[in-house]
């Protein structure tokens, strides 16, 4: 299984980002979930599959969700860099 996704990054946290199914198809999201991501700016094309690597998600996961839901949404790590060397140092 694959699918060519629309990778947007928001505005509200560093390093959060949402894949859509089809390229600015903003209505997929409930507009509580959307208002919360911010100003959403589009990144790249993907054509994704169970195989391609992605450096914080699972694809299969991805994948899912955009057959789902139409859209996946990436959240920040949970660590800053600072806490995590922090944490690798002990």
């Amino acid at each position: 299984m694959s699918a060519n996704c629309f990778i947007y990054r928001c505005s509200a946290k560093p390093d959060m980002y949402i894949y859509l199914a089809e390229q600015d198809d903003f209505d997929c999201i409930d507009k509580s979930v959307k208002k919360s991501l911010g100003i959403l700016t589009f990144a790249m094309e993907l054509n994704l599959s169970k195989t391609t690597k992605l450096a914080k998600e699972n694809p299969e996961k991805v994948l899912e969700n955009l057959a789902k839901h139409k859209f996946h949404i990436q959240l920040p790590p949970k660590l800053s860099v600072e806490e995590l060397i922090a944490k690798l140092n002990k």
